[in-house]
């Protein structure tokens, strides 16, 4: 999750200490049924498989391109770096990534 700004493992946090800070979370991606643009680029580009890792990429991903719109291949590897899949081989994560930068050109 995303909180104040700042990408998170969700998991290490207590609830507790979110108090007062903004969250987002995969459930917040979408705006009003439409999908985000990295959302659009992971289905496009066939980065959402079995779907465990999805949300974490996701939410990886948009910190990332906030942070560095126009990532290279290395910078999107360190930001997604902690995210585990087991079915992609993270090449067509990688490709998402770079196709929802281009798209936000």
């Amino acid at each position: 999750m995303i909180v104040d700004g700042k990408l998170i493992t969700s998991c290490c946090m207590l609830a507790a200490q979110a108090d007062g800070s903004e969250v987002s979370t995969i459930e917040g991606l979408a705006e009003n049924g439409d999908l985000h643009p990295i959302q659009r680029a992971f289905i496009d580009e066939g980065g959402v498989q079995c779907g465990f890792c999805t949300p974490g990429m996701l939410l990886a991903s948009k910190a990332l391109l906030e942070r560095s719109p126009n990532p290279n291949l290395e910078e999107i590897r360190e930001g997604l770096a902690g995210n585990l899949c087991r079915c992609t081989g993270y090449a067509k994560i990688y490709q998402a990534v770079i196709a929802a930068a281009e798209s936000a050109r």
